[in-house]
């Protein structure tokens, strides 16, 4: 998500390289050098995103299992259900 993070931060950003030791260096169109100047606010974005989409596969699966208890109070039995989600 970092890398992410640095494309939201630095629009200017078009292709980041990563070493094997974690050191990030960020080109911009030109292939110039883009100097990142507050990881502080990269980190916080990389946060904000990997919550963003911790909470998009929670809600995901927290439909998913509305969705499965609505059909069968509507009176359709597990085995119906799990055949209309694909898990038989």
């Amino acid at each position: 998500m970092k890398h992410e993070a640095i494309y939201n931060l630095h629009t200017n950003v078009k292709r980041i390289i990563e070493d094997d030791n974690g050191n990030i260096t960020a080109y911009d169109a030109n292939d110039n050098e883009v100097t990142i100047t507050n990881w502080d606010a990269i980190n916080t974005k990389a946060t904000e995103l990997e919550t963003a989409e911790q909470t998009k596969i929670t809600n995901k699966e927290n439909n998913k299992a509305s969705g499965k208890q609505k059909l069968i109070d509507l009176g359709l039995t597990e085995d119906e259900v799990n055949i209309i989600y694909g898990n038989n």
